[in-house]
């Protein structure tokens, strides 16, 4: 039952990563997307990686992915020009897909892993304990400093991008008020 749920996962994986490139429409592939990174999620949950399954779906849908429709919704996208450009790109993107196929291929076909690598369980002890565990462990014991150094910096720079569109709106707005008057 595992193995039909991994391939139909997979499955949809493919087919709404198709989808994301091939709707005209922006914000079904930004839909797509979602779907995309939910279906990846759930393939993280089957190997057992289960703090890089909430990270995705944290960050990537919850922050990325919303980020996208937000901006495809609020900019005026010419669609038909969209189009025109797609078929004169179409053949280097095809190129570009099959090196990048052909090396996924090579890849694969000379990994030795093992089942072993991928166990859940870390034995620290007398005790077992998971990989969200054991990550959490070190990202708030040894990288502590560079964690909060990271999530500041992050903030400065939000702060940054807000107040650059800010002004660039308030000079939109004096503008539009000289006009009409």
């Amino acid at each position: 039952m595992t193995t039909f749920l991994f391939f139909f996962v997979s499955f949809v994986v493919i087919a709404s990563s198709l989808l994301v490139i091939l709707l005209k429409n922006p914000i079904h592939s930004v839909l797509f997307l979602i779907l995309v990174f939910f279906n990846t999620a759930i393939l993280f949950l089957f190997s057992n990686a289960e703090f890089l399954a909430m990270v995705l779906i944290i960050i990537y849908v919850g922050a990325v992915a919303v980020l996208f429709l937000f901006v495809i919704m609020m900019l005026d996208i010419n669609i038909s020009k969209l189009r025109q450009t797609f078929l004169e790109y179409l053949p280097i993107g095809l190129l570009v897909g099959l090196i990048i196929l052909f090396e996924l291929i090579y890849v694969v076909s000379q990994s030795t892993l093992n089942k072993e690598d991928f166990k859940n369980e870390n034995i620290v002890g007398n005790q077992i304990i998971n990989n969200t565990k054991v990550i959490g462990n070190v990202m708030y014991t040894d990288y502590f400093l560079l964690f909060q150094l990271s999530g500041v910096i992050l903030l400065v720079a939000m702060i940054g991008a807000i107040l650059l569109t800010l002004r660039k709106r308030k000079e939109k707005r004096d503008r539009a008020s000289i006009s009409k008057n």
